[in-house]
């Protein structure tokens, strides 16, 4: 696709905007001119240390780190005490929005109190500092509160997203060897209630030896399995301790995390993320990208703990800023398709940060359920997750931010830790569907096959050549596994999978992992292009694209298209219009790309995080049997697809 029809107009911020913005244009040239003193700039403004830090980074011993390593500090005391210090103890912490419609809220003050009690149960339980801490837990407040329990101790936490399997939690407990499990009974699922500790119970009875106690909170009252002595309720050990808690000072480098990324074979990969540098880079993109006003603003997240975007932007990145944010239990689309933009009107949300996979789900809904809500309150858009089509892009602008809201493409990754490129919203003039330019102080190229810098108009790997704060620090446990996985592909550069392409103007334009590049005729064709030229198309509303074999073309380009509401309710053949669908991605890009199949299918195999399960798509296109969709959302889904198919 020409660069001209996706970016077609960039879109200037609104003069009032960028008259009040957090940052100017000036501080990308700051940031080149400071080097890494930019960095110490930010950790000095934006954290509050009980030891100064004298030295900023030891890079001696690459790709290891260190980052303010003689400097101490602790990620919940940042979080919470220091804005009751300041005499902010009154202001909204979290806003919680049960998925039954429940809530409840904390102001800061309440959240000292909360997490203080957590810390001293923790305590109680023999856990203490390096400990590590599984968390299988919902949307619920006592997640981000068990999280900020174990920073307060000098614990290492270890999330696992509560909608995965038993042999998830089992393998990752095993992996960090922890001491103890916080869970709960049960949660909701589009009106339903659920189990949610039987599974943690499975889970330790097929292994994880080390676990010695199971903290459980009562979140719905579904009957759980009992075992004395090892399991606890929450509200027996923890709402009766002291709400006073010294928080124990940790190195700047002393672990804060144990996260593991989806979609591994065999062990799991536990990315470990440390204390001072993550939070500086966390810190600062609430400030930069967010253009956060801790005072007025209302910053909703949508994504789960359980991702690092839930990490970093619900359990760190706010609450050190100060902010007042809402935290929700449920699903968009229950009780009804308006939950969304329904919480957004009831909390006048400023800030909403949410996936393209989201978005383009809202908008097959149509624009007409949005119209429906009072959005006047929200300032700046963000998306995250996969690189954002401009359709669904132009979307989110006009029926969500009301054309004045300026959007944040955010491009980064479970080891980066925090953002690594987005617009800056006061400065950048947007290209929709592009993250277009490093976060100020991050050093990132597309390269080549040998590791050189590609021109304009052309794309390769992307790459970060410079130690950034936020880096993951190894893989828990595996050092060379690290070192193999990230940094051996391209000598003294950190490369994690993804494509990119520099456009004319030299803005970065996110291809996806390079593995959804295909070898058409000698063709490299990105799979993200031509699903945005699909979903260009007013019929379509979600695609995916994926390579298949073939004995002409090496490859061939095979499309599952998801048809709109309207789309689906037309009388029209499905080979006429996958026909017409293979025209318009041959003129929106080239004929090379043209699909020579476009499959109309009821759903798409997504994970719980909301990924495209391509591989499954792959067999279906190869007409080989579907592998393994344990790790889908909805396991039905390649069953649907198969028979719509008629395979």
């Amino acid at each position: 696709m020409s660069d001209q029809s996706q970016q077609k107009q960039p879109v200037v911020p609104p003069e009032e905007f960028a008259a009040q913005a957090n940052v100017g244009a000036e501080i990308y040239d700051r940031a080149a001119e400071q080097g890494q003193e930019f960095w110490a700039e930010q950790a000095r403004e934006l954290l509050s240390w009980s030891q100064e830090f004298t030295e900023t980074l030891d890079w001696s011993n690459p790709p290891f780190a260190k980052w303010f390593a003689d400097g101490t500090l602790n990620a919940a005391y940042n979080a919470v005490d220091r804005h009751v210090e300041a005499g902010n103890g009154d202001r909204k912490a979290l806003l919680f929005e049960g998925e039954p419609g429940d809530e409840r809220s904390y102001t800061y003050a309440e959240l000292k109190d909360e997490v203080s009690k957590a810390a001293n149960a923790l305590v109680s339980l023999g856990i203490a500092k390096g400990d590590r801490v599984g968390i299988y837990m919902p949307m619920v407040p006592e997640a981000v509160i068990s999280m900020l329990a174990c920073a307060r101790v000098g614990a290492i936490h270890s999330v696992v997203f509560g909608g995965f399997s038993a042999d998830a939690v089992r393998s990752r407990m095993e992996d960090g060897e922890a001491k103890l499990v916080i869970t709960v009974d049960g949660s909701y699922r589009r009106g339903k209630p659920s189990q949610i500790k039987s599974v943690v119970d499975q889970a330790l009875a097929d292994g994880a030896p080390t676990v010695e106690n199971v903290l459980v909170v009562k979140r719905n009252g579904e009957d759980v399995e009992w075992s004395e002595g090892r399991d606890h309720w929450w509200h027996e050990l923890v709402d009766d301790q002291s709400t006073e808690h010294e928080p124990e000072p940790m190195n700047a480098e002393d672990p804060l995390f144990i996260l593991y990324t989806s979609g591994t074979t065999g062990k799991p990969k536990g990315v470990l993320h440390t204390t001072g540098g993550y939070l500086t880079q966390g810190a600062f993109s609430m400030k930069a990208t967010f253009d956060l006003k801790p005072e007025t603003d209302v910053f909703w997240c949508t994504a789960d703990i359980g991702w690092v975007t839930g990490h970093s932007y619900v359990a760190y990145g706010p609450l050190v800023m100060g902010a007042t944010q809402v935290i929700y239990e449920g699903t968009p689309d229950s009780p009804h398709r308006g939950r969304f933009w329904e919480i957004v009107q009831k909390y006048a949300v400023t800030t909403l940060y949410t996936s393209p996979t989201a978005i383009r789900t809202m908008m097959k809904w149509g624009e007409d359920i949005p119209a429906e809500y009072d959005l006047s309150s929200l300032r700046l858009l963000g998306t995250v997750g996969e690189a954002i089509n401009p359709e669904a892009w132009a979307w989110f602008h006009e029926h969500i931010g009301g054309g004045r809201c300026p959007i944040v493409d955010t491009w980064w990754q479970t080891e980066t830790g925090a953002h690594m490129m987005t617009p800056m919203p006061g400065v950048t003039a947007a290209k929709p569907g592009s993250a277009q330019s490093p976060l100020p102080g991050i050093s990132l190229d597309v390269v080549d096959e040998s590791g050189k810098t590609v021109g304009n108009g052309e794309q390769g790997f992307l790459v970060v050549r410079e130690p950034w704060p936020s880096m993951m620090r190894t893989i828990w446990g595996d050092d060379q596994r690290f070192i193999d996985t990230y940094w051996s592909r391209f000598e003294g550069m950190y490369f994690a999978g993804d494509g990119a392409r520099f456009d004319e103007d030299g803005d970065f334009w996110v291809l996806g992992r390079v593995d959804d590049v295909m070898n058409v005729s000698g063709h490299r064709l990105s799979t993200a292009e031509i699903e945005s030229a699909l979903v260009s198309h007013p019929s379509v509303a979600e695609a995916a694209v994926v390579g298949a074999a073939d004995e002409t073309t090496g490859q061939a380009v095979v499309a599952f298209a998801i048809l709109t509401d309207d789309a689906v309710d037309e009388d029209r053949p499905k080979d006429e219009l996958s026909e017409e669908l293979r025209a318009h991605v041959g003129k929106e890009i080239s004929p090379i790309a043209k699909p020579k199949r476009v499959l109309i299918v009821p759903e798409l195999p997504k994970t719980r995080s909301g990924k495209i399960m391509r591989r499954l798509l792959k067999d279906v296109a190869e007409d080989r049997p579907v592998g393994d969709v344990t790790t889908l959302a909805d396991q039905t889904v390649m069953d649907q697809i198969v028979d719509s198919l008629g395979k």
